[in-house]
C-alpha cells in the first residue's frame, strides 16, 4: 500500500533542521476493521496536538500501510518495505495478533523497536525481543472478571467464545480462573468468526442452565449479534447472568447497541466514562476535535499512550543520545506514567503492559451508554507471560 498519511510537523526553521523521526503505522484502515485504524489516527492526534506535533524534540513523520483484518504476509511486506525503503525509526499499529508476529521478524532483522498498540496475544513479546505493548492481553482482562464472578458466587459456568487464538485466551483464561476458585465449567462452547446465528448455543445454555455464562467475541458485529439472540430467546428470564470482555461493549460503538447490552458486566482496561483528570483531558480534546461522533475507545488510548511511551523512552537519560535499536527498547523496561486509562507501566522483563483492570456495567448517563466502573484489580500483569 502506499503512504496514506504525510508529515506532521510544525513549520519552523528550527524544526526544518531537525531530522524528523520517522514511525512506520500498520493497521486497518480499509474493509470490516476500518474503525480501528480511524481510533489509532484519532489516538495519535490528540497527543501530537498536546505536543507541538513533536516527539522527543523532533518533528513526526507517520508513515500508514494499510493492512485490511488479519494478513500476516502483507502485515510482513509492509513491514519489510517501512524499513528497508522509508527507513522508519520504529514501527508500531498492529491490530491483530497475527500480523503482530509477522511484523515482529521483521523488527527483529532491522534490530528496530516494535511498539503495540492493540494486538492481544499473550506471546507477542516474548517471540519479539524488541516489542514493547502499550495495549493488553487477553488473558490480561480476563482473568479479574473469572475471580469477580466467584466473589459474587456464580461457581458454576459455561463460555462461548469466537473460535480463534484470541477466543482461545479468552476461553484459557476464564477456566483455568474459575477451576482454580473451585468453580465448574459445564460447557465450553466455540463458534465459528462471523457466526450470524446463535440459535443452537441460546438452546443448549438453556439446557445446561448454568449461573453464569461468559462470552469472547471480536468487537464488531459479532458481539451486537449474540446480545440481540440473547434478548429475543428470552435469556434474561432464566436467570442466568451474562459476563463479557470489554470487547463487547466497545465504546466505539457503545452508542449503537447500548439497549442490548444494557446492565452487561464486563471487564476491560478502558472505559469513555474512567473518571480521573488524565481521561477528562483526553476526551474533552477529542471531542473537541471530533464531535461526540467519534467517541475514543480502547483502540485510540493505545495509540495516544503509543506515543508517550515513545516521547518517554527517548528522552530517558538512558537513550539520550542513542535513541535506537536495542538501547531504546531497554529504555521502554520500567517505564510509569499516567494514562487516561489510570496508571500503566511496562514491565522491565516482559516489555508488556501492567495496568488496571476494571469491572464495569453497561448503564445509561445522562443521555449516553457508558461501561460504569465499579470495581478495579490494580497492577494486573498478563498470567500468560
Amino acid at each position: 500500500m502506499g503512504l496514506l498519511a504525510g508529515t506532521l510537523a510544525a513549520p519552523s526553521v528550527v524544526l526544518a533542521r531537525v531530522r524528523p523521526l520517522r514511525i512506520g503505522v500498520i493497521g486497518s484502515w480499509s474493509g470490516p476493521y476500518a474503525g480501528g485504524g480511524r481510533q489509532f489516527d484519532a489516538g495519535m492526534s490528540v497527543w501530537l496536538a498536546a505536543h507541538n506535533q513533536q516527539i522527543a524534540g523532533r518533528p513526526v513523520e507517520l508513515l500508514r500501510r494499510d493492512v485490511p483484518g488479519s494478513a500476516p504476509e502483507q502485515a510482513r511486506r509492509n513491514a519489510q518495505d517501512l524499513v528497508e525503503n522509508e527507513r522508519v525509526d520504529l514501527l508500531t499499529g498492529l491490530d491483530f495478533s497475527s500480523n503482530a508476529y509477522a511484523v515482529g521478524t521483521v523488527a527483529v532483522q532491522a534490530k528496530l523497536p516494535l511498539v503495540v498498540m492493540n494486538a492481544a496475544s499473550s506471546g507477542i513479546t516474548a517471540r519479539c525481543p524488541y516489542a514493547v505493548r502499550l495495549s493488553f492481553t487477553i488473558a490480561q482482562v480476563t482473568l479479574p472478571l473469572a475471580r469477580w464472578a466467584l466473589q459474587q458466587g456464580l461457581r458454576e459456568v459455561c463460555t462461548v467464545v469466537a473460535d480463534y487464538a484470541s477466543g482461545v485466551d479468552a476461553e484459557s483464561a476464564f477456566v483455568a480462573g474459575i477451576t482454580a476458585g473451585g468453580g465448574q465449567v459445564g460447557a465450553m462452547l466455540r463458534v465459528p468468526l462471523n457466526t450470524l446465528d446463535y440459535s443452537a448455543y441460546m438452546l443448549r445454555l438453556r439446557e445446561l442452565k448454568p449461573q453464569a455464562v461468559f462470552f469472547f467475541l471480536p468487537s464488531g458485529q459479532m458481539p451486537a449479534t449474540f446480545l440481540k439472540f440473547w434478548r429475543d430467546r428470552g435469556m434474561a428470564d432464566t436467570g442466568i447472568r451474562l459476563l463479557a470482555t470489554g470487547d463487547a461493549t466497545d465504546d466505539h460503538y457503545l452508542q449503537g447497541i447500548g439497549e442490548l447490552a444494557d446492565g452487561l458486566v464486563t471487564s476491560h482496561h478502558y472505559s469513555f466514562a474512567h473518571e480521573s483528570p488524565a481521561n477528562r483531558r483526553f476526551t474533552g480534546v477529542f471531542e473537541t476535535e471530533y464531535g461526540s461522533h467519534l467517541r475514543p475507545g480502547y483502540f485510540a488510548v493505545a495509540a495516544h499512550d503509543a506515543l508517550a511511551a515513545i516521547d518517554a523512552a527517548m528522552t530517558s537519560p538512558s537513550a539520550r543520545g542513542n535513541a535506537s535499536g536495542e538501547r531504546l527498547v531497554d529504555a521502554f523496561r520500567g517505564l510509569k506514567f499516567e494514562s487516561p486509562r489510570g496508571p500503566i507501566e511496562i514491565d522491565a522483563h516482559t516489555r508488556d503492559i501492567v495496568q488496571t483492570v476494571y469491572i464495569r456495567r453497561t448503564e445509561r448517563r445522562d443521555g449516553r451508554w457508558v461501561n460504569r466502573e465499579f470495581e478495579r484489580f490494580e497492577r494486573v500483569r498478563d498470567p500468560g507471560a
